[in-house]
């Protein structure tokens, strides 16, 4: 067998895959000669220059697997991919511990004023009493987000006798316990930390998350930290927070556009750091990011499975002509179930009933975690990472097959438990298109649209006109409504598909209707 490693790909990684195949390594190759010979490979490897797109996967008669030595897969059309049955694999963790470093170097540069310090060393100056930092040994660091980034700079952190205070709504007070932090909320991280530094995943839900408001409301001399995703500190009013002394000083590494130009509003405001996106820029990070998908290359063309693929894991034919059309309904499951649990899952069971019992529904229950996860983690969950991601985080997934359906041909039911207290979401399908009917005790008929606005209401005249007069004032289009009833008196759910995104702001205005018990927003632009 044959691959290509293109872009520059580590001699590590390369000298692996020569042990096992025939290796071409052309860097810097350009798109039309990529076009010309990837017919006679059965693999291909890349980083981010070259773009594998659909005409180079459509011409690629051989091609098995492509690896990208990487996080991001924004060069490879992943659907063209799948469509041909070619594996897209990923390094999703070979760049952690180099993220992890560089958020605690940042934070040292930022406490210790380093940068500058530097700079006026470099141009003659001594300027020892101007440039007095602050130590980390005993300061609070708030970490927003436990993925494995935020759970090694939490670690670490300890080690300099830090106090942690993490937020993570999606984490269970056994995982809390195991790494050794405080479970806060996200309150009680921006009112109580000295530090605070992101990982989350850049979402509608997190996008801005910090801003003039929350900066206003954190203690005098926080320090602020984002190596995770550009965007998640508005970026304007982080400038203005530091130059007005609100915020002491921050350290920035990703933006919301890059590269970042001169005119940049964090560019040249004392006391902000800033570093062109250097998180995973080390040089064992390369080797380990090559090395990674190197050893998923030769697993793939062994037949064996690969854990970091982003795309579909192999099925069989006839399997997956009946798991096909509910794949999608499962993943808007268990996004719904994320997004409606008050508080972080523990247990999740999958239930299916009727005709779909006959075939392995595994793909299925993976796509419920899958649909779970994707929201909440900083990097990508797919059909193989999905269930170890799930027992990483401690969320115990289990499967129930019931033959009997009582009115549908095939239902499939997602019962999440946490704190105490279960949610169920029930989804089958009309024709070929997935339908939610039932949410906990109420019977409903949605469509998961891209996203819906799920409130459960008093039963009584004038609540659903003022929620639709609210929304529609802050030009937020309802293109549909749905009212589940139970046998509880009184009591309604109100299920709205809506065009726009909301903003937290207007979702606290529909909570404070009078007769509306609560307003969550399921965003499936996140699953």
């Amino acid at each position: 067998m044959k691959v290509l490693a293109a872009d520059g790909i580590s001699p590590k990684g390369i000298e692996l895959l020569q042990k096992e195949f025939d290796v071409d390594v052309r860097d810097k190759l350009p798109a039309e000669e990529l076009l010309e010979i990837i017919p006679e490979y059965d693999a291909l490897m890349v980083r981010s220059a070259s773009k594998v797109t659909a005409e180079v996967i459509a011409r690629a008669k051989n091609l098995k697997i492509i690896g990208r030595a990487g996080v991001g897969v924004d060069n490879i059309d992943i659907p063209a991919a799948t469509a041909r049955g070619i594996l897209v694999i990923n390094s999703p963790g070979g760049n952690t511990i180099a993220a992890t470093e560089h958020t605690m170097a940042m934070m040292l540069a930022m406490s210790r004023n380093i940068p500058i310090a530097n700079e006026t060393m470099q141009k003659g100056e001594w300027n020892r009493k101007k440039y007095v930092g602050v130590e980390l040994r005993g300061k609070t660091l708030g970490v927003i987000g436990m993925g494995r980034i935020g759970s090694g700079v939490a670690k670490r952190a300890m080690a300099f006798e830090m106090n942690v205070i993490a937020y993570d709504p999606y984490i269970n007070e056994e995982r809390a316990k195991a790494l050794g932090v405080t479970v806060g909320t996200f309150e009680d991280v921006i009112t109580k930390a000295d530090f605070i530094t992101v990982h989350m995943p850049l979402t509608p839900d997190t996008k801005g998350m910090i801003g003039m408001e929350q900066m206003k409301r954190m203690k005098k001399g926080v320090r602020l930290v984002n190596c995770a995703r550009g965007g998640i500190i508005d970026e304007n009013d982080l400038a203005e927070a530091v130059r007005s002394g609100i915020v002491a000083g921050a350290a920035i590494d990703v933006y919301t556009s890059e590269p970042v130009t001169k005119d940049h509003p964090l560019v040249g405001v004392p006391g902000i750091v800033l570093t062109p996106h250097l998180g995973a820029s080390t040089v064992e990070a390369q080797i380990g990011v090559s090395l990674d998908v190197s050893r998923g290359i030769i697993a793939a063309l062994h037949g064996k499975p690969v854990a970091t693929a982003v795309n579909m894991a192999p099925v069989s034919p006839q399997v997956m002509k009946v798991i096909a059309p509910y794949l999608t309904l499962a993943e808007r499951l268990g996004g719904t179930v994320t997004a409606l649990a008050d508080g972080p899952v523990e247990r999740v069971e999958v239930t299916y009933n009727g005709e779909i019992t006959e075939v392995n529904t595994g793909m299925l229950t993976t796509a419920v975690v899958k649909g779970m996860l994707n929201p909440i983690m900083e990097s990508e969950v797919n059909y193989v990472n999905a269930p170890g991601l799930a027992k990483e985080r401690g969320i115990k997934v289990t499967e129930v097959r019931e033959k009997e359906a009582e009115d549908f041909a095939n239902l499939i039911t997602v019962t999440a438990f946490f704190g105490g207290k279960e949610l169920s979401v029930q989804g089958t399908l009309f024709g070929m298109e997935g339908r939610i009917v039932r949410i906990n005790k109420f019977r409903v008929d949605v469509d998961p649209h891209a996203r819906i606005l799920v409130c459960p209401h008093i039963n009584r005249p004038g609540v659903i006109g003022t929620v639709g007069t609210l929304l529609g004032s802050q030009s937020i289009n309802i293109s549909g409504m749905q009212v589940g009833k139970t046998e509880e008196e009184g009591t309604n759910l109100m299920v709205l598909t809506v065009d726009d995104d909301i903003p937290v702001s207007v979702l606290e205005q529909v909570k404070a209707i009078e007769g509306i018990f609560d307003a969550r927003l399921v965003n499936f632009y996140a699953v």
